[in-house]
């Protein structure tokens, strides 16, 4: 594994109708939805981590802590960078940071837990039974 403090990841997205608070059900508005700010953040988090795994390996979310500063209309282009700030064993720190043409929406923290693929979803599947 060759993850390493400092390590950085860019994703962008544009706002359109599907990724609206109106649409997505957490807010009434047309405007880029919190939801859809942090899945792009554990988006470019998770491609960050995946990208230095090894096979077999791969990450879950498990702590989320962000703003969301400023609404974003249809039309705008979200970027997001997020930075790996700590690793402390299994556990994965990123620093997340959003922005829109006109400048920062959102910032926080995501934590991210290294898992073994097959035997996370066996014990997930287990609870079915």
């Amino acid at each position: 594994m060759a993850l390493e403090v400092g390590m950085k990841w860019q994703e962008t997205e544009e706002v359109t109708n599907d990724n609206t608070a109106a649409v997505l059900g957490s807010g009434g508005m047309n405007v880029y939805a919190t939801p859809a700010m942090i899945l792009l953040m554990e988006k470019a988090s998770w491609t960050l981590a995946g990208k230095e795994l090894e096979e077999g390996l791969t990450t879950v979310g498990t702590l989320v802590n962000v703003k969301h500063l400023s609404a974003s209309p249809i039309g705008s282009t979200i970027t997001c960078n997020t930075e790996l700030i700590e690793i402390d064993r299994k556990r994965l720190v990123f620093h997340v940071e959003a922005f829109d043409n006109a400048g920062k929406i959102g910032e926080g923290t995501h934590e991210r837990f290294i898992v073994e693929s097959e035997k996370f979803l066996a014990k997930t599947e287990a609870k079915l039974k």
